[in-house]
């Protein structure tokens, strides 16, 4: 069986931190090559394995490493998230799609053996069905990276078909991790509430109480790409992105997990611009298809997550 070689484009990201140690543990150090556009390495993947700086857009630069590599799979998770795209949409469409268009350009032009692209619930929009939100539905995004995202889901399909390219997507709800800090996401509250209640014990949400949306724990969401990645491609039913669910909370209940450890820890509400986006958005998903197809199942709820992460963050 032929080594796979990984390069993976925004390696230092949210969940590009993660997925790179995840990888090398998996593949070996030397075969899971990390890139990113800032000239410093984040400080979990240094000295793990070998480190390039490069803008995702310019393929020419992308190009070379795969072919000084010799790399046979990329993973492109360089991207301007939901709140940070709806700051400067033209940049976030710029990045989100082009790098992508290039990124299936060189799959077919190299040969690449596998792509990994993620995509998101922001495809999704208030037209969609908010409970149990299914694999096929209305689809009318009400961000640019939503709009984005749903574009790319297209190409990938089309890539697949017209070129027999072997492109593989998880819609990813928010994700919660202690090793990284979010990137400019509507969902980012639930990440920074664990480090103020440890910090201050106090947070000052910018969701409103009973904002339910789809979440996950990094652990869930590296082990089902990973998963994704490496089933067989006769499973892989959908070339469109696969959702994927774990819980669904609001910040009122996250608050509440979080005083079963802290008790004095209080939390007050100032919804911000980000409320709009939230409301647009699925409050739970059926991810049937991911379980079915190639045997997606989730580890952790709620409670299990808020005491790791105060446990984690804590240390």
């Amino acid at each position: 069986m032929k080594q796979e070689k990984i390069l993976i484009l925004g390696a230092c990201g949210q969940i590009g931190v993660e997925l790179t140690l995840a990888l090398r543990a998996r593949f070996g150090d030397s075969n899971v090559v990390a890139s990113d556009l800032r000239p410093e390495v984040h400080p979990l993947l240094a000295g793990t394995g070998p480190y390039y700086t490069v803008d995702a857009t310019d393929i020419k630069a992308v190009a070379d490493i795969v072919n000084k590599e010799k790399i046979t799979q990329i993973y492109l998770l360089a991207a301007l998230l939901s709140a940070t795209g709806e700051k400067m949409p033209l940049k976030a469409w710029d990045i989100n799609m082009n790098s992508l268009l290039q990124v299936l350009e060189l799959g077919v032009e190299q040969k690449l053996t596998k792509i990994y692209w993620p995509s998101s619930i922001a495809v999704f929009g208030t037209t969609t069905p908010k409970q149990d939100t299914p694999q096929k539905t209305v689809v009318e995004p009400t961000t640019v990276y939503g709009i984005s995202k749903y574009a790319g889901e297209l190409w990938c399909q089309y890539y697949n078909r017209r070129y027999g390219l072997d492109v593989r997507s998880l819609r990813y709800p928010g994700l919660i991790s202690w090793k990284s800090a979010p990137g400019g996401g509507t969902t980012d509250y639930a990440v920074e509430i664990y480090h103020e209640a440890l910090k201050h014990k106090a947070y000052t949400s910018f969701l409103s109480e009973n904002t339910y949306l789809p979440m996950m724990y990094m652990d869930d969401a590296i082990r089902g790409t990973i998963e994704l990645m490496e089933a067989p491609e006769e499973q892989i039913k959908s070339r469109m992105a696969y959702n994927l669910s774990a819980m669904s909370f609001s910040p009122a209940e996250i608050a509440a997990s979080i005083q079963k450890h802290i008790p004095d820890f209080s939390i007050s509400y100032a919804p911000d611009f980000r409320q709009a986006i939230a409301d647009s958005w699925p409050s739970s998903i059926d991810d049937a298809a991911a379980r079915a197809d190639w045997h997606w199942k989730h580890e952790f709820d709620l409670e299990k997550m808020t005491a790791e992460m105060l446990q984690h963050l804590s240390a």
